[in-house]
């Protein structure tokens, strides 16, 4: 053995001065991992859009997180800068799409049968990043019952305020001082517009210099859920060009259902806000 590495368990750790490229980014790994059930060309550009989205999504979570984080400990200065990445890593989902948009629908039959029921539907981390963002259905956790861990991590999270929650706490206690009393917050249903929370947005446009941090919080979070509906909207387009009208694999209506998701909205008050001003 080199004497700069060492045994962990039935892991070699390789430390920093003798690690390669590949090592540092165990390429053999994610490079070995995309296994085509047919010899359509394009099943392999479906196979690594979907793995890479995935991996954006596990980035988003580690992000979020740490929001909520700076939030609860009301330090909003690294939020912001993490917020903006966050709208950036969307931006980057939805450049994606025009790559998989590539993909003809001939192209896409010759091996959609291998799917089987396996869909994006089933995604946990991509219900991880509604539940932190608000956007709450239990009805979602059956979806998961067949893999505890995820089932776990989903129904944990609904046991905790929100990321928009800790955001409505903070301005409450920003308004109202430090006797707030704020909306208790649904932690297992979708956030729903209301109006004492408006109110005090309002508050917040009408005197930007006085309320500064919370109009950035405000803004960032818009920024965000901008990006989201645009990754939204692309998902649909591009499951209809792809597609058509028929049924998603994993079981659901494909189009209608997407398109029913372009009404969801995750932070109401901030965009009902700006017909008050």
């Amino acid at each position: 053995m080199h004497e700069d590495s060492s045994d962990v368990g039935d892991s070699k750790v390789i430390h920093p001065r003798d690690a390669s490229y590949s090592d540092r980014l165990q390429l053999e790994s994610i490079l070995s991992a995309q296994h085509p059930q047919t010899d359509a060309h394009d099943e392999m550009l479906f196979i690594v859009q979907h793995q890479t989205t995935e991996l954006w999504l596990k980035m988003i979570i580690y992000e979020l997180t740490e929001v909520r984080k700076n939030l609860g400990e009301n330090d909003l200065q690294p939020a912001f800068k993490t917020l903006s990445r966050v709208a950036r890593i969307f931006d980057q989902l939805n450049g994606a799409w025009d790559v998989l948009r590539t993909m003809t629908p001939s192209d896409y039959t010759k091996f959609r049968e291998t799917l089987g029921t396996a869909s994006g539907f089933q995604s946990h981390q991509f219900r991880m990043v509604e539940f932190l963002l608000g956007n709450r259905n239990t009805d979602f956790l059956k979806v998961h019952d067949q893999s505890p861990r995820a089932y776990e991590l989903l129904k944990a999270e609904l046991e905790r305020p929100s990321l928009y929650h800790d955001s409505v706490r903070l301005l409450y206690l920003t308004i109202d001082g430090p006797n707030a009393k704020p909306p208790t917050p649904e932690l297992r249903k979708p956030h729903e517009s209301n109006d004492e929370i408006q109110q005090r947005w309002k508050i917040v446009y009408e005197d930007i210099s006085k309320y500064w941090r919370l109009y950035e919080l405000a803004e960032k979070l818009v920024d965000l859920e901008d990006y989201f509906r645009r990754w939204r909207f692309n998902h649909v387009t591009t499951v209809e060009r792809v597609i058509g009208y028929k049924h998603g694999t994993g079981g659901t209506e494909g189009v209608p259902y997407l398109r029913e998701k372009l009404n969801v909205v995750l932070f109401p008050e901030l965009w009902n806000v700006r017909g008050d001003l």
